[in-house]
């Protein structure tokens, strides 16, 4: 027997899945924390995580795996890993993690990026990285060195949260093309390391990790993390992705004209297309994606909206005292669509690329204490969060990104009914919900890392949508509406900001 185990290295939590080769059958999966993940908020702006405890919660993750099912460790051929995309890891000589991750939502690198987008000029660095420097990785690596002077003395190697944990079970430092675009540290002229970034920040390109194909072996299982996980040593590490890219490779979305989408504690939107296309304010993001090759390239084209599920948690925590979700989209649904004009702009996690990289906060718009209730606020959520990613789409959709048909996991905030239909219908798109995840899409993904499997079209026999929701028209015109009414309120809190 050959099983594959994929690890979804989230910032809310970490997700594990251990699936037969041959079947695609899922013989048990976990996820830890049962709440979610703390995210370390020094300052407002800021968002940074111990990666230690991801890889605490790697291993808890491995012993609910190995306690729902008897298995054979020698049997398991191949690990793959996902995780959360554009956070920042350095680590010293020894490994040592300096200080901790600061991840994707953090937005303390803004004026770094624009800046450094100015200086080499924008047309320059949208030819180059496509895309503009902005909050990512490179730019939050720039952060340390002017705020963090010692710390940055002790670097080694610069990291992605994937990378990490590849580290923590192979020992090696590896990264790949894909990873390197979603940090601006890939020149897409010259298919290399992106120096014309790291020279203008004064960072040396030493702190790169080595670069290594998304699907190929990249390390094997040290004899010290074999026994932290239970797992036979040498075992092959075959696959790496950010979580976007493994969303959209879980879900076989891997050719133009094919997209995905997720909406847990961020949003996305994940288009695919062979042509070097961007988007002249760097507002969607374009990036390798796990199959791109020279002769054949593959770019995934990104809208983010950083306030999608945590809005819908936060509301959950702070206005229903602790309702399950089932019962908010029941609530959220018993209010016609449109919330009786109530409007809640979901952008209060950081700044947003949508938005151009401003940080507007979150905020709820036409409150009548004598009309709305708590459950228009969740349905107005729910609908805020849609029409951010429409926003979104439209900015994507100039650049050439299709959109008919949009793949999705049948989780998260894709489990709520009225979400799942105004997302079709505002969209004007078929959604295809499907039975997986990122930790199965990194299992899938190491299959055709070590070769079990001989391509995608093999890893993926076998599934298949389990829902799919066509555009509402007789919703469609209130909802158009209602997305109107929410454009005028955005437009006019950016005026203000």
């Amino acid at each position: 027997m050959s099983l594959l185990l994929g690890y979804d290295v989230g910032s809310s939590s970490i997700k594990a899945t251990l699936m037969e080769a041959q079947t695609g059958k899922i013989l048990a999966s976990a996820s830890w924390p049962q709440k979610e993940m703390e995210i370390i908020a020094r300052k407002a702006g800021w968002a940074e995580q111990e990666p230690e405890v991801w890889w605490q919660n790697v291993v808890k993750t491995a012993s609910m795996i190995k306690q729902a099912v008897n298995f054979n460790s020698s049997d398991v051929k191949a690990i793959g890993i996902s995780y959360q995309m554009h956070g920042l890891v350095i680590v010293d000589k020894n490994q040592n993690v300096l200080r901790p991750s600061i991840i994707w939502c953090d937005s303390r690198a803004v004026e770094i990026g624009e800046k450094a987008a100015s200086a080499i000029g924008k047309k320059k660095c949208l030819q180059r990285l496509l895309n503009l420097p902005g909050n990512f990785t490179a730019s939050k690596l720039k952060w340390v060195k002017d705020n963090e002077p010692q710390t940055y003395s002790k670097i080694y190697k610069m990291m992605l949260p994937g990378d990490y944990i590849a580290m923590k079970m192979t020992g090696q430092i590896k990264t790949t093309p894909s990873g390197l675009s979603e940090g601006m540290m890939w020149d897409f002229q010259k298919q290399g390391v992106a120096k014309i970034l790291l020279d203008h920040y004064g960072i040396s390109e030493d702190f790169v990790a080595e670069v290594a194909e998304t699907f190929s072996i990249q390390g094997e299982l040290t004899k010290a993390a074999a026994a932290e996980l239970g797992l036979k040593e040498g075992t092959k590490i075959s696959y790496r992705a950010g979580d976007q890219p493994n969303n959209a490779l879980s879900l076989n979305v891997l050719n133009p004209g094919e997209t995905a989408t997720t909406a847990g504690t961020s949003g996305v939107v994940y288009g695919i297309t062979d042509k070097e296309n961007f988007d002249s304010k760097s507002r969607v993001n374009a990036f390798v994606h796990v199959n791109h090759t020279p002769h054949s390239p593959r770019y995934g084209v990104l809208l983010c909206v950083n306030g999608t599920g945590i809005l819908n948690s936060w509301l959950k925590h702070n206005v229903t005292n602790g309702l399950d979700y089932n019962k908010i989209n029941e609530i959220a649904a018993s209010v016609k669509p449109g919330s009786d004009g109530l409007v809640i702009l979901p952008y209060g996690n950081g700044s947003e690329r949508t938005l151009e990289n401003k940080n507007i906060g979150a905020s709820i718009h036409n409150l009548s204490f004598n009309f709305h209730n708590k459950a228009h606020l969740l349905r107005a959520a729910q609908e805020g969060i849609v029409f951010a990613l429409n926003y979104g789409l439209d900015i994507m959709r100039q650049t050439g990104v299709q959109t008919q048909t949009v793949r999705a996991g049948f989780a998260n905030m894709f489990l709520s009914p009225l979400f799942a239909e105004a997302f079709a219908t505002v969209t004007d798109s078929i959604v295809e919900l499907y039975n997986t995840d990122g930790s199965q899409g990194a299992a899938r993904g190491a299959g055709i890392g070590c070769g079990i499997y001989k391509d995608a079209k093999d890893a993926f026999a076998g599934l298949k949508p389990v829902k799919k929701i066509e555009p509402n028209g007789k919703l469609s015109a209130v909802y158009k509406e209602a997305y109107e009414n929410w454009k005028i309120v955005l437009n006019h809190q950016l005026e203000r900001s």
